[in-house]
């Protein structure tokens, strides 16, 4: 039997899903068992509460639901592996002591490799006779030993005893969720590629064998297959004039010609087509200049919409862009945009300037319905009338965290380094969309991005995510990441 509590909303998207844990409570034979079932009630109504879907025995089918035999854990490993596909990570909760042995055997049959969160109930210091005394305390280091001797990866709440209705275990569960959406989804991204990588911009060049290795796969489309699907499109063609509709409504567009909207219009429509028929959770796209030269707009509006709604998309090919974009809308629900490290901000050294032309998600900027116009940079090589399309808009003050994910072919690993900062209301005239950002310690971060030969793309979102992106990197994928706390 199954206990399962549905979130309210679930999409489509990983992002928005709702979680599952498995749950193991833990028990043990000689310790108060009405505690087991107690704790058991109460961390199913927290998680009812957190929208986190619960699998776990019965309280029937075991003494009060809990793991303590060698039985149980069997029956217990038997129903997390039937539920294999739907389980995002596993919850160990120890009401008592707990018996270790069940857990690590839970966990070793079960086989799942999924995060592991271990939580103690606190001792109620008024309490303490032999029958309501916990020693959870204890029992969880006894728990924590024997998973390490086993080789299972587990994190750990903040505070080594923890009130499970408290607000800070209720945070504790909501980086736990952000951490378990970032393991599967990187273990499991779906990526694609559109167009070659620009000539010049050898920064985003990437190894698509260690993606691959690490679950991560990428398609591509040649962009003479892009322009060819276009032009089998007619401009009264139902999904062209609802994509046309829907670009008008995101974007202020009064100064940009109708030909252009079209265009992107028909762009965005095989743009759909084709993730749909892929299940592409994130896109990289040729632009610099063979969009402009030969089909007379820039991607950027397109490109926006599809971050702003989830779907992230980074420029100029950089595959590995988009996928540490994809790390932190999973970890945080908010759509995330990727941008140059630009220039400095005067004589600060923790201040600087992010800028792209750009294509980020009108969910960051100032103003909710941004500018579209036309590509300055590009303009002056192929002509104003052919870069229209790119969105205009200063980045809103808000804490942000940063991630770069790079592939390291002489190492053979992938690699990544984040952190976070704030975006500042400091004054600056530029187009663009762009922000000025203050990163403690910013001269030290830019040295190591230096040092070690990083991109100058890096991808932000505007949430504090950088503790569950890192221990989902470092400690569940494996993946080296230099944490600039």
């Amino acid at each position: 039997m199954a206990l399962a509590y549905p979130q309210p909303h679930a999409a489509a998207t990983l992002t928005a899903r709702p979680l599952t844990l498995g749950v193991i409570v833990g028990n043990r034979g000689f310790f108060p068992a009405h505690l087991a079932l107690s704790g058991r009630e109460t961390i199913l109504q927290v998680l009812e509460q957190a929208g986190i879907k619960a699998i776990l025995p019965g309280a029937e089918e075991t003494n009060v639901g809990a793991i303590v035999s060698l039985e149980e854990a069997r029956l217990c490993a038997d129903l997390f592996k039937a539920h294999r596909d739907e389980i995002d990570g596993i919850l160990v909760t120890l009401p008592n002591f707990g018996e270790e042995r069940a857990i690590g055997d839970v966990l070793r049959f079960a086989g799942l490799d999924v995060p592991v969160l271990i939580h103690a109930f606190p001792d109620d210091a008024t309490r303490m006779d032999i029958a309501n005394r916990r020693d959870s305390f204890c029992g969880k280091m006894s728990a924590c030993n024997n998973l390490r001797q086993l080789n299972i990866k587990y994190t750990l709440t903040s505070n080594h005893t923890m009130d499970p209705e408290s607000d800070a275990f209720m945070a504790d569960l909501q980086r736990f969720a952000a951490i378990c959406r970032v393991v599967r989804g990187m273990r499991t991204a779906r990526l694609g590629m559109m167009g070659a990588r620009p000539e010049a911009f050898k920064t985003v060049r990437f190894s698509e064998k260690l993606l691959d290795h690490a679950g991560i796969s990428v398609d591509t489309l040649d962009l003479s297959e892009v322009f060819g699907r276009i032009e089998r499109l007619t401009d009264d063609d139902g999904a062209v004039q609802n994509k046309l509709a829907s670009i008008q409504g995101y974007a202020r567009t009064a100064d940009v010609p109708a030909q252009s909207l079209m265009r992107m219009a028909k762009f965005g429509v095989v743009l759909d087509d084709w993730m749909s028929a892929n299940l592409l959770d994130a896109t990289a796209i040729q632009c610099w200049t063979s969009m402009e030269e030969y089909f007379g707009v820039v991607p950027c509006t397109l490109m926006s919409m599809s971050s702003n709604k989830l779907n992230p998309s980074a420029c100029e090919t950089d595959i590995v862009g988009a996928l540490a974009m994809l790390a932190m809308q999973l970890a945080s629900g908010k759509p995330s945009a990727l941008v140059d490290w630009n220039n400095n901000y005067g004589e600060d050294p923790d201040k600087g300037v992010v800028f792209h032309c750009s294509n980020l998600p009108k969910d960051v900027f100032v103003d909710e319905i941004p500018v579209m116009d036309y590509q300055e940079i590009i303009a002056g090589t192929v002509g104003k009338e052919n870069t229209f399309g790119t969105i205009y808009g200063r980045i809103k003050e808000s804490p942000f965290t940063y991630l770069r994910i790079s592939t390291d072919d002489f190492a053979g690993k992938i690699i990544a380094y984040t952190g976070e900062g704030v975006f500042t209301d400091d004054p600056i005239d530029t187009f663009g969309g762009y922000g000025v950002v203050k990163v403690p310690r910013f001269q030290e971060l830019l040295a190591h991005i230096c040092e070690n030969g990083y991109e100058h793309h890096v991808s932000i979102n505007q949430a504090r995510v950088s503790d569950a992106v890192y221990e989902a990197f470092t400690k569940y994928l494996d993946w080296p990441t230099y944490y600039h706390k």
